[in-house]
Parts: C-alpha cells; sequence; structure tokens
C-alpha cells in the first residue's frame, strides 16, 4: 500500500508572491545545464555504471565522500581526502567481513544502541574500550572520530538495512512510498521513503541525506523516473538559504520565523516554503527537460546566489548581520525587506 502523503502547511499567497519576488534574479542568474553537470559528476565517479550492476562499491565512496564535507567547507574536506585518503567499501566492507570482536559492529542495528559507538580520535576513547586496539573502525585516516563512524554505519546500513543492495532498496522503497503520477505531494513522499532511513546513519542527517540522495536519484539513472521525482522533490536547507528567506523578510511575511536548524524542515518552515514556490514556478520555462516543479533546482539556486563559490551575494562576509543589508546593486532590488539577521539568531 502506498503511504499517506506528507501534510505540508499552507503558505499566504503575499508571502509566496513576495518570494517569488526575490528569488526570481537567483532562478535566472542559475545555469540551465544543473542536471547535467550532477550527471558528469556521477559518471566520472563511476557511479552510473554502478547503478545499473547494483554495485555498491562506487556509490558508497561516492557518498562517503559528500559525509566528509560535514561542519567544514569543500576545499578543507576534500584537501584532507587528497592529502591522507578516505574511506572506501572496499577497505571498510572488508573489516566488518572479518567479523570485528566489538558488539557495536555486529548489525547496522547494534552500532547505534545505547548512545552509539562514541569513537573519537583525538582522545582515542569509544564505548567499547576493551575492544579498542583490535578495532579496524580507526583505521582509516579521516579528519576526525565521528566520520569514522559514519563510514562504518553506512556500510553497515548497505549491508543491513539494505541487504547489500542500495539500489534494488531504492527500487523498492520509492514504489511502496509512490501516490501515482501526478497525486499532489508524490515528489515528497517518494523522497521522504528513502532519505529519512539515511538520515538516521551516524554523522549524516536529513540535510546531508536529502543532498546526497538528490543527486544520486536525479541523475544516477535518468530512466528510472520515481528516482527522478524524489530528487527533484529533495531540498536541503543550509544556513545560506535559511538566512537569504530571513534577509528579504520571507519568513516574517509568511509568519514563518525560526531558527535555523531542524524547524528548517518543521511545517511552515525553510522547506515547506520553498516546494511551495517550485509548485508555483514552471521549471521547464528555463529548461523543457526538467520536471514543471522542481524544488531541488530552487534550493539550488538560493544556495548558488550566495555561496561564495556562486554569485556571492546574499552571505555574512557581503552583510553585517548586526544591521539591514547595505548592499545597493542586489539583484533582489527593492522587493528585498534587508531585515537584520542577528536578531533572529538571538531570538
Amino acid at each position: 500500500m502506498p503511504r499517506p502523503a506528507p501534510t505540508l502547511a499552507r503558505v499566504n499567497s503575499s508571502g509566496l508572491a513576495h518570494l517569488a519576488r526575490v528569488v526570481a534574479p537567483a532562478l535566472h542568474l542559475a545555469p540551465t545545464n544543473f542536471v547535467e553537470e550532477i550527471a558528469a559528476r556521477l559518471a566520472e565517479a563511476g557511479v552510473q555504471d554502478a547503478v545499473a550492476r547494483h554495485d555498491p562499491g562506487p556509490i558508497y565512496d561516492w557518498l562517503i565522500g559528500l559525509v566528509a564535507l560535514q561542519g567544514i567547507s569543500d576545499d578543507v574536506a576534500f584537501g584532507w581526502d587528497e592529502r591522507h585518503g578516505g574511506a572506501r567499501w572496499a577497505e571498510v566492507d572488508g573489516a566488518l567481513r572479518t567479523r570485528p570482536s566489538c558488539p557495536r559492529l555486529r548489525s547496522y542495528w547494534d552500532f547505534a544502541a545505547d548512545r552509539g559507538c562514541g569513537y573519537r580520535k583525538g582522545l582515542g576513547t569509544c564505548a567499547e574500550p576493551g575492544h579498542l586496539l583490535r578495532c579496524p573502525l580507526p583505521r582509516p585516516p579521516l579528519r576526525k572520530g565521528g566520520l569514522n563512524q559514519s563510514a562504518f554505519h553506512l556500510a553497515l546500513f548497505f549491508r543491513d538495512v539494505c541487504g547489500g543492495d542500495l539500489v534494488g532498496w531504492l527500487d523498492a522503497r520509492l514504489a511502496e512510498a509512490d501516490l501515482g503520477r501526478g497525486a499532489p505531494d508524490r515528489s515528497t513522499a517518494l523522497g521522504i521513503a528513502v532519505s529519512e532511513p539515511l538520515a538516521a546513519v551516524t554523522g549524516i542527517g536529513r540535510k546531508l541525506a536529502s543532498m546526497a540522495l538528490a543527486e544520486l536519484l536525479l541523475a544516477g539513472d535518468p530512466d528510472r523516473e520515481r528516482w527522478v521525482a524524489a530528487g527533484a522533490g529533495m531540498v536541503a536547507v543550509d544556513s545560506l538559504v535559511h538566512n537569504f528567506l530571513h534577509r528579504t523578510g520571507t519568513l516574517h511575511r509568511c509568519g514563518a520565523k525560526h531558527a535555523y536548524g531542524p524547524a528548517c524542515y518543521a511545517p511552515g518552515g525553510c522547506a515547506d516554503l520553498l516546494r511551495a514556490l517550485a509548485d508555483a514556478v514552471d521549471a521547464r520555462h528555463f529548461n523543457p527537460a526538467w520536471p514543471r516543479s522542481f524544488p531541488r533546482w530552487i534550493q539550488h539556486s538560493i544556495w548558488a546566489f550566495c555561496a561564495t563559490g556562486g554569485l556571492d551575494v546574499c552571505n555574512g562576509n557581503r552583510v553585517d548581520d548586526c544591521h539591514p543589508c547595505r548592499l545597493r546593486f542586489c539583484p533582489t532590488g527593492p522587493d528585498c525587506d534587508r531585515v537584520a539577521l542577528r536578531s533572529a539568531t538571538l531570538a
């Protein structure tokens, strides 16, 4: 039986119209080869071939590389991996096949039980100190112990939750959650069905799960229609996107003022606002090959508008968060309410 559609909060029409005006410059400035760029990255990493073969190795290696981005800039994370190496499926899966003595490594569920593994690289401590000297988990030369935990818990997720076949697991979960083509909130329901289980892996969480899965589903196999629909509906709200919605006055106008964090995904939060806007903006006007409603592209366009690696317009380097924005030539122009961010941070 298909799962019920998620309940999305209604967005008032005036707030939504304001959001559409302030986001319009970001959409028009965003490249229209968004999906093609993702596909090129996946092809280079061997992920598309791995999807066709149901081979977990390249998919795991690609996903765990994205996990390393948590809490740090892309340049620092990728630089560490280039110098020291990262976790790889062959190594981690091979270590688990040796049946380590640590009871945390017996299964996906044992790993997270009773506050988890707790390995800390700097202190050389964990929740099972009697097994630490023989434990394979600390061996990958990762930047911090939390990443070692993520690497092994993700491998256990592949093995125990997905039965060693992530591709087959995705197919089955999406088929079960499918509300039918044309159903309201179909893409959101599909996305939740696969992102929520992955978000439970140590160190991943909802934002990272949505970011990683959106790319895999959008371009891992364009012929898997449910994959594309699910990926298109996923949004990953980071601080840049949240702060944009605050500075422009959107959160206030929509009665959705909140601090950055889990509330961004609560009913009426940032994610709901972006999905409501996506329903009102036909993405096919920008690229005829895209789906009509494309929340992932909306979210990415805002992120690129703000990020220093993108258009570098609306961020803490450009705007003094203690005061309303004073940029004279911002493309959002007079539509932006220029709300100071600091008051929201301290609220």
